[in-house]
């Protein structure tokens, strides 16, 4: 009998003792990361599988972790196949967290094998109980971090000691204080131009001022969309062609596929001074928007691109070369001029 407990005595110490380790190994593989809305959460120390909760976050984890990426929040655009390294198109489409017209889809994102979710952008209001859910229900961690134009080059910091990819983060975080802190160097000090962002199929939506979209037109421009409730939307505020009109912009941004074709046989929009004075532009679209939708970090190239427009004498590089460095940098792309033509509508 003694021979017996003493047997089963030696198992359950093996045990706890296999147990200990275990929780130690544990313990020694994961660390502990404070997001940007100040959640303490658990995650692997080396993180070789990533997923995104939306288009935003794909655009800026594409950039500094493109091979580590196990699935994209929406199908690139089909202008990304001019510029994208194509095997980045199988990845699994996981939908996306906020917006868009499909819910982020937990089955595949099991299946992905991520070990790390990652939402970036505008905190919502139910930010940190929608994350925290979310963890429970996966049982893998997500993390928020937040940005805007002026703290690009801080969200890269912190994604660097994310990904523990410190020196990839802090090159794209130098570009980004280079390119933000020329932009307010320039905006104060000239007088600025007053400019309507215009969109829609009908060309009666605008980005207004102080919304999450107008960021970089609020900062360049004088933006006269001065708007009771400025949306959160990439689509804008509806306005009518009265209003339009009353505010009679200098100069007129269309988005891609809006009426920036047709403007100038249109009467009403004839009334404007900017169409009368041939100072309106269709926004670059290359993969993306230049000036958001999403509102991410190609948020940059609009910088350029108003820059070379409204205050050209202020550039200190040529529109190509800021370009290229930028395709080089967060695309892993080499921009040829043939295709830069292409994508910047020269008039």
């Amino acid at each position: 009998m003694k021979k017996i407990i003493v047997l089963i005595l030696s198992l359950m110490v093996g045990l706890i003792f296999i147990s200990c380790n275990e929780n130690l190994k544990s313990v020694d593989e994961t660390r502990i990361f404070v997001d940007s809305v100040g959640r303490e959460v658990t995650i692997p120390k080396e993180i070789t599988k990533i997923a995104v909760t939306g288009p935003l976050a794909q655009i800026v984890v594409f950039s500094i972790a493109p091979n580590e990426m196990v699935g994209i929040a929406v199908p690139w655009t089909p202008a990304s196949e001019m510029i994208l390294n194509e095997d980045y198109y199988n990845l699994p489409i996981l939908g996306q967290l906020y917006g868009g017209k499909g819910e982020m889809n937990l089955e595949t994102l099991l299946e992905s094998g991520a070990q790390l979710v990652i939402d970036i952008g505008e905190p919502k209001d139910t930010i940190v109980s929608d994350l925290n859910d979310l963890q429970e229900q996966t049982n893998i961690p997500f993390v928020h971090i937040t940005t805007t134009m002026s703290n690009m080059g801080e969200a890269y910091i912190k994604l660097g000691e994310l990904l523990n990819k410190k020196e990839e983060g802090k090159e794209l975080s130098d570009y980004c204080n280079r390119v933000y802190n020329k932009a307010m160097e320039i905006s104060n000090s000239v007088e600025k131009a007053n400019v309507l962002y215009c969109l829609g199929d009908k060309g009666q939506n605008v980005i207004a001022k102080d919304s999450y979209h107008g960021e970089i037109i609020d900062l360049m421009t004088n933006n006269l969309a001065i708007v009771d409730q400025p949306v959160s939307k990439g689509t804008g505020n509806e306005v009518d062609m009265e209003q339009i009109i009353k505010w009679n912009p200098d100069v007129i941004f269309f988005a891609p596929d809006s009426i920036y074709t047709t403007v100038e046989k249109d009467p009403a929009w004839q009334t404007l001074k900017a169409i009368q004075n041939n100072q309106y532009y269709e926004v670059p679209e290359g993969p993306y928007n230049w000036m958001g939708f999403p509102p991410s970090v190609q948020r940059y190239l609009g910088l350029h691109w108003m820059i070379s427009i409204l205050y050209p004498e202020e550039m200190d590089k040529t529109l190509f070369d800021e370009v290229q460095l930028y395709f080089d940098l967060f695309y892993h792309s080499t921009l040829t001029e043939e295709l830069f033509q292409q994508i910047v509508n020269v008039k």
